[in-house]
């Protein structure tokens, strides 16, 4: 069984990621969004998060968050993810039917740098790199449009960022990524490898209990995005 990293104190962001069993639709219909959306409100305040940036998906979710202390991204996840298949269950007529999660979310680090502002566009732009919206901010269920026309009670839940967002960043998320950045960011993703420079990935890797995620570099398998 691989081993799970630490969620060590001391302010770094994460990316954190969930995806259905089989490919099973989390979203089928407005109404599943919004569910959602007020669960996210719900595990805020039950369980507080930084969080920075998130993008609903199709059969999965994207989150950047900025734990304060050890065991809040967990405690948060854990939540967020238990109470929504409940409910989710219950809303589909589907209670005893299986697991809606293929199991525990996924997360790596990033460092407060210029790849923490690139995660942010590859998570932003979600939407718009599978092809389900023509602009990044036209996606009703993604933090890029909730902080420029979300309810207050959504926005509430966004945090200032550690690192200085660019003025143009509207603009930046709808520039493409070139496939280097997209392949690294996949790669942390599979292997929940720590994303950043050489040095830190390592750092962070001897920190965390994640220096397998280092090995067997070479090139990342194409990750098609979904929807």
């Amino acid at each position: 069984m691989p081993r799970r990293a630490r969620v060590a104190p001391g302010g770094l962001v994460f990316h954190v990621l969930n995806r259905t069993v089989a490919g099973l639709p989390l979203f089928r219909k407005e109404k599943d969004y919004e569910a959602f959306e007020r669960i996210m409100v719900e595990a805020q305040q039950l369980h507080p998060l930084r969080v920075l940036a998130w993008c609903l998906m199709r059969n999965h979710w994207h989150f950047v968050v900025w734990p304060r202390e050890e065991g809040e991204v967990t405690a948060h996840f854990r939540w967020l993810a238990h109470t929504h298949a409940m409910r989710w269950h219950v809303a589909h007529n589907t209670v005893g039917r299986g697991h809606l999660y293929q199991g525990r979310f996924k997360t790596f680090p990033v460092v407060e740098d210029e790849h923490f502002l690139t995660l942010c566009r590859y998570v932003e732009r979600n939407a718009l790199t599978a092809g389900v919206a023509e602009r990044a901010e036209a996606w009703r269920w993604g933090s890029l449009w909730t902080r420029r026309q979300g309810n207050e009670e959504l926005k509430s839940i966004l945090c200032d960022w550690p690192v200085a967002r660019p003025r143009n960043w509207v603009a930046l998320v709808n520039e493409p990524m070139t496939e280097k950045e997209a392949e690294k960011i996949q790669a942390c993703i599979a292997r929940n490898r720590p994303y950043g420079e050489d040095a830190w990935q390592e750092e962070q890797a001897k920190r965390l209990g994640l220096l397998h995620t280092l090995r067997g570099e070479g090139r990342p398998k194409a990750i098609r995005p979904e929807n």
